[in-house]
Protein backbone atom coordinates (compact mmCIF):
# COMPACT_ATOMS: atom_id res chain seq x y z
CA UNK A 1 0.00 0.00 0.00
CA UNK A 2 2.88 2.30 0.94
CA UNK A 3 4.70 1.40 -2.52
CA UNK A 4 1.44 2.58 -4.59
CA UNK A 5 0.93 5.41 -2.45
CA UNK A 6 4.58 6.42 -3.58
CA UNK A 7 4.20 5.57 -7.49
CA UNK A 8 1.27 8.09 -7.59
CA UNK A 9 3.19 10.43 -5.50
CA UNK A 10 5.78 10.20 -8.56
CA UNK A 11 2.94 10.55 -11.12
CA UNK A 12 1.83 13.43 -9.81
CA UNK A 13 5.19 15.09 -9.43
CA UNK A 14 5.63 14.94 -12.78
CA UNK A 15 2.64 15.80 -14.58
CA UNK A 16 2.77 19.09 -11.95
CA UNK A 17 6.61 19.85 -13.28
CA UNK A 18 6.41 19.20 -17.22
CA UNK A 19 4.54 22.24 -18.16
CA UNK A 20 7.40 24.17 -16.07
CA UNK A 21 10.37 21.82 -17.69
CA UNK A 22 9.29 22.35 -21.38
CA UNK A 23 10.21 25.80 -20.95
CA UNK A 24 13.63 25.01 -20.54
CA UNK A 25 14.17 22.96 -23.83
CA UNK A 26 15.95 25.22 -26.21
CA UNK A 27 14.20 27.44 -28.87
CA UNK A 28 16.30 25.81 -31.83
CA UNK A 29 15.30 22.51 -31.30
CA UNK A 30 11.41 23.32 -31.14
CA UNK A 31 12.22 25.46 -34.37
CA UNK A 32 13.85 22.45 -36.27
CA UNK A 33 11.14 20.13 -35.38
CA UNK A 34 8.79 22.86 -36.29
CA UNK A 35 10.56 23.31 -39.60
CA UNK A 36 11.02 19.33 -40.84
CA UNK A 37 7.39 18.75 -40.19
CA UNK A 38 6.86 21.98 -42.26
CA UNK A 39 8.79 20.99 -44.86
CA UNK A 40 6.97 17.32 -45.13
CA UNK A 41 3.87 18.93 -45.30
CA UNK A 42 5.24 20.84 -48.07
CA UNK A 43 6.99 18.20 -50.31
CA UNK A 44 3.69 16.41 -50.45
CA UNK A 45 1.68 18.85 -51.28
CA UNK A 46 3.75 19.77 -53.61
CA UNK A 47 4.02 16.25 -55.27
CA UNK A 48 0.24 16.27 -55.51
CA UNK A 49 0.12 19.62 -57.40
CA UNK A 50 2.63 17.94 -59.71
CA UNK A 51 0.75 14.67 -60.32
CA UNK A 52 -2.83 17.08 -61.23
CA UNK A 53 -0.86 19.20 -63.15
CA UNK A 54 0.68 15.50 -65.28
CA UNK A 55 -3.12 14.57 -65.28
CA UNK A 56 -4.45 17.90 -66.59
CA UNK A 57 -1.50 18.51 -69.37
CA UNK A 58 -2.27 15.17 -70.78
CA UNK A 59 -3.67 16.17 -73.81
CA UNK A 60 -6.75 14.66 -75.26
CA UNK A 61 -6.88 13.22 -78.85
CA UNK A 62 -8.08 15.19 -81.43
CA UNK A 63 -11.03 14.82 -83.38
CA UNK A 64 -10.46 13.10 -86.81
CA UNK A 65 -11.13 15.60 -89.65
CA UNK A 66 -12.34 13.72 -92.80
CA UNK A 67 -10.97 15.42 -95.71
CA UNK A 68 -13.26 15.80 -98.94
CA UNK A 69 -11.78 14.27 -102.17
CA UNK A 70 -10.54 17.16 -104.48
CA UNK A 71 -12.49 16.19 -108.09
CA UNK A 72 -12.17 17.78 -111.09
CA UNK A 73 -14.38 17.94 -114.37
CA UNK A 74 -12.06 17.14 -116.82
CA UNK A 75 -7.81 18.13 -117.99
CA UNK A 76 -6.97 20.23 -120.32
CA UNK A 77 -4.10 21.12 -122.31
CA UNK A 78 -3.54 24.50 -123.99
CA UNK A 79 -0.58 25.32 -126.30
CA UNK A 80 0.51 27.45 -128.85
CA UNK A 81 2.09 26.57 -132.45
CA UNK A 82 2.60 30.39 -133.43
CA UNK A 83 2.83 31.65 -129.90
CA UNK A 84 3.52 34.94 -130.45
CA UNK A 85 0.71 36.16 -132.70
CA UNK A 86 -0.49 39.32 -131.62
CA UNK A 87 -3.87 41.43 -132.01
CA UNK A 88 -3.28 45.21 -133.16
CA UNK A 89 -5.43 47.25 -130.60
CA UNK A 90 -3.53 45.65 -127.99
CA UNK A 91 -0.31 45.67 -129.11
CA UNK A 92 -1.42 49.85 -129.78
CA UNK A 93 -2.53 50.34 -126.23
CA UNK A 94 0.63 48.34 -124.96
CA UNK A 95 3.64 49.74 -126.69
CA UNK A 96 2.04 52.60 -129.35
CA UNK A 97 2.62 50.24 -132.15
CA UNK A 98 0.17 48.11 -134.80
CA UNK A 99 1.92 44.55 -134.44
CA UNK A 100 0.75 41.31 -135.87
CA UNK A 101 3.60 39.79 -133.38
CA UNK A 102 4.57 40.63 -129.84
CA UNK A 103 6.52 38.49 -127.17
CA UNK A 104 4.07 39.55 -124.46
CA UNK A 105 0.92 40.83 -125.92
CA UNK A 106 -0.02 37.65 -127.98
CA UNK A 107 -2.48 34.56 -128.13
CA UNK A 108 -0.74 33.17 -124.75
CA UNK A 109 -1.90 35.39 -122.61
CA UNK A 110 -5.13 34.86 -123.90
CA UNK A 111 -3.77 31.32 -122.87
CA UNK A 112 -3.70 32.06 -119.45
CA UNK A 113 -7.08 33.76 -119.14
CA UNK A 114 -8.52 30.57 -120.47
CA UNK A 115 -6.12 28.74 -117.88
CA UNK A 116 -7.81 30.56 -114.72
CA UNK A 117 -11.38 30.32 -116.04
CA UNK A 118 -11.27 26.56 -116.60
CA UNK A 119 -9.57 26.13 -113.17
CA UNK A 120 -12.15 28.17 -111.67
CA UNK A 121 -15.22 26.03 -113.06
CA UNK A 122 -13.03 22.68 -111.67
CA UNK A 123 -11.07 22.44 -114.57
CA UNK A 124 -7.12 20.90 -114.21
CA UNK A 125 -5.45 23.12 -116.93
CA UNK A 126 -2.14 22.97 -118.29
CA UNK A 127 -0.30 25.21 -120.41
CA UNK A 128 2.74 24.82 -123.19
CA UNK A 129 4.66 27.61 -123.70
CA UNK A 130 7.09 27.19 -126.26
CA UNK A 131 8.17 29.77 -128.95
CA UNK A 132 9.39 28.22 -132.02
CA UNK A 133 10.33 29.29 -134.89
CA UNK A 134 7.00 30.78 -137.54
CA UNK A 135 8.11 29.09 -141.00
CA UNK A 136 7.99 25.43 -139.34
CA UNK A 137 6.05 25.34 -136.07
CA UNK A 138 3.90 22.48 -137.22
CA UNK A 139 6.85 20.52 -137.24
CA UNK A 140 9.09 22.27 -134.71
CA UNK A 141 6.07 22.32 -131.84
CA UNK A 142 5.41 18.69 -132.40
CA UNK A 143 8.05 16.75 -130.28
CA UNK A 144 7.29 19.14 -126.89
CA UNK A 145 3.76 18.67 -127.37
CA UNK A 146 3.85 14.78 -127.70
CA UNK A 147 6.27 14.42 -124.50
CA UNK A 148 3.55 16.05 -122.64
CA UNK A 149 1.06 13.89 -124.41
CA UNK A 150 3.25 11.07 -123.27
CA UNK A 151 3.62 12.12 -119.79
CA UNK A 152 0.13 13.28 -118.79
CA UNK A 153 -3.45 12.25 -119.65
CA UNK A 154 -6.13 15.11 -120.90
CA UNK A 155 -9.65 15.04 -122.24
CA UNK A 156 -9.31 18.11 -124.35
CA UNK A 157 -5.90 19.55 -125.98
CA UNK A 158 -6.54 22.92 -127.50
CA UNK A 159 -3.84 24.95 -130.27
CA UNK A 160 -4.63 28.41 -130.14
CA UNK A 161 -4.55 30.62 -132.59
CA UNK A 162 -5.15 34.24 -134.16
CA UNK A 163 -6.84 34.24 -137.85
CA UNK A 164 -4.90 36.67 -139.96
CA UNK A 165 -8.93 38.43 -141.51
CA UNK A 166 -9.90 41.83 -140.14
CA UNK A 167 -12.75 42.47 -137.31
CA UNK A 168 -16.01 42.79 -139.80
CA UNK A 169 -15.12 38.84 -139.78
CA UNK A 170 -14.02 37.88 -136.62
CA UNK A 171 -17.00 40.13 -134.08
CA UNK A 172 -19.90 39.59 -133.20
CA UNK A 173 -22.55 41.71 -131.03
CA UNK A 174 -24.88 39.76 -128.99
CA UNK A 175 -27.19 41.62 -126.17
CA UNK A 176 -25.39 44.73 -126.70
CA UNK A 177 -21.58 43.26 -126.05
CA UNK A 178 -19.40 42.30 -128.98
CA UNK A 179 -17.31 39.57 -128.66
CA UNK A 180 -14.48 37.83 -130.95
CA UNK A 181 -15.33 35.03 -132.94
CA UNK A 182 -14.20 31.41 -132.83
CA UNK A 183 -13.07 29.59 -135.99
CA UNK A 184 -11.88 25.54 -136.03
CA UNK A 185 -9.49 24.06 -138.65
CA UNK A 186 -9.23 20.51 -138.83
CA UNK A 187 -6.60 18.65 -140.99
CA UNK A 188 -8.28 16.83 -143.54
CA UNK A 189 -4.60 14.69 -143.80
CA UNK A 190 -4.62 13.11 -140.39
CA UNK A 191 -6.14 9.40 -140.88
CA UNK A 192 -7.74 9.95 -137.81
CA UNK A 193 -9.73 12.93 -138.30
CA UNK A 194 -13.06 12.03 -137.88
CA UNK A 195 -12.26 11.71 -133.89
CA UNK A 196 -11.17 15.56 -133.93
CA UNK A 197 -13.96 16.28 -135.88
CA UNK A 198 -16.03 15.04 -133.27
CA UNK A 199 -14.63 16.90 -130.55
CA UNK A 200 -14.50 20.17 -132.48
CA UNK A 201 -18.03 20.03 -133.17
CA UNK A 202 -18.96 18.87 -129.50
CA UNK A 203 -17.07 22.35 -128.67
CA UNK A 204 -18.69 24.46 -131.39
CA UNK A 205 -22.43 23.27 -130.41
CA UNK A 206 -21.48 24.50 -126.36
CA UNK A 207 -20.40 28.05 -127.73
CA UNK A 208 -23.61 28.37 -129.85
CA UNK A 209 -25.80 27.06 -127.20
CA UNK A 210 -24.49 30.62 -125.36
CA UNK A 211 -23.74 33.31 -127.78
CA UNK A 212 -25.39 31.68 -131.20
CA UNK A 213 -23.23 32.71 -133.94
CA UNK A 214 -20.30 33.41 -132.24
CA UNK A 215 -18.31 30.49 -133.65
CA UNK A 216 -17.99 30.48 -137.79
CA UNK A 217 -17.54 27.15 -140.28
CA UNK A 218 -15.07 24.49 -139.29
CA UNK A 219 -12.36 25.00 -141.90
CA UNK A 220 -11.34 21.74 -143.19
CA UNK A 221 -7.85 21.32 -144.67
CA UNK A 222 -5.72 19.04 -146.83
CA UNK A 223 -3.60 18.36 -149.35
CA UNK A 224 -0.25 19.80 -150.97
CA UNK A 225 -0.01 23.67 -150.01
CA UNK A 226 -0.94 23.31 -146.23
CA UNK A 227 -0.07 21.30 -142.99
CA UNK A 228 -2.83 18.71 -143.67
CA UNK A 229 -2.46 17.60 -140.20
CA UNK A 230 -1.77 20.05 -137.91
CA UNK A 231 -0.46 17.51 -135.27
CA UNK A 232 -4.19 16.45 -134.69
CA UNK A 233 -2.76 12.57 -134.95
CA UNK A 234 -1.18 12.65 -131.94
CA UNK A 235 -4.55 12.76 -129.83
CA UNK A 236 -8.53 12.76 -131.04
CA UNK A 237 -9.17 15.05 -129.06
CA UNK A 238 -6.83 17.82 -130.09
CA UNK A 239 -9.03 20.45 -131.59
CA UNK A 240 -7.31 24.08 -133.38
CA UNK A 241 -9.13 27.45 -132.84
CA UNK A 242 -8.63 30.63 -134.60
CA UNK A 243 -9.46 32.97 -131.31
CA UNK A 244 -10.36 36.17 -133.08
CA UNK A 245 -8.56 38.47 -135.80
CA UNK A 246 -6.43 40.76 -136.08
CA UNK A 247 -8.70 43.51 -135.34
CA UNK A 248 -10.23 42.25 -131.92
CA UNK A 249 -9.96 44.51 -128.42
CA UNK A 250 -8.84 42.43 -125.14
CA UNK A 251 -12.49 42.69 -123.96
CA UNK A 252 -13.56 41.49 -126.97
CA UNK A 253 -11.03 38.46 -126.51
CA UNK A 254 -11.99 37.84 -122.77
CA UNK A 255 -15.46 37.65 -123.46
CA UNK A 256 -15.17 34.75 -126.07
CA UNK A 257 -12.95 33.46 -123.91
CA UNK A 258 -15.28 33.07 -121.07
CA UNK A 259 -17.78 31.55 -123.13
CA UNK A 260 -15.18 28.75 -123.92
CA UNK A 261 -14.64 28.42 -120.70
CA UNK A 262 -18.03 27.96 -119.70
CA UNK A 263 -18.54 25.59 -122.91
CA UNK A 264 -15.42 23.44 -122.37
CA UNK A 265 -16.68 23.20 -118.47
CA UNK A 266 -19.92 21.92 -119.37
CA UNK A 267 -18.34 19.33 -122.15
CA UNK A 268 -16.46 17.66 -119.88
CA UNK A 269 -18.31 18.18 -117.34
CA UNK A 270 -21.39 16.23 -119.12
CA UNK A 271 -19.00 13.93 -120.14
CA UNK A 272 -17.82 12.46 -117.05
CA UNK A 273 -21.18 12.00 -115.71
CA UNK A 274 -21.98 10.21 -119.40
CA UNK A 275 -19.41 7.54 -118.20
CA UNK A 276 -20.25 7.03 -114.71
CA UNK A 277 -24.13 6.44 -115.78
Amino acid sequence: MKKNMQIWLVIVFVLFLFPVLIQFIPEESKISNSKIIKENAIIVYASNIVEEEKVEAEPEPEPEVSKELETTAGKVLIYFTHATEAYKPITKAVDGKIMVNHQTENVMKMGDKLKGLLELNGVETDTLKKIVPHGRAYNDIRPFVKKQLSENEYDLIIDIHRDAVGPDKTTIVHEGERYAKVAFVLGLDNPSYKQNEVMTNRVKTEMEKRIPGITRNVISKGGAGVDGKYNQDLHPNIILIELGGIGNSEDELYRTVAIIAESISELLSNSDDAEEK
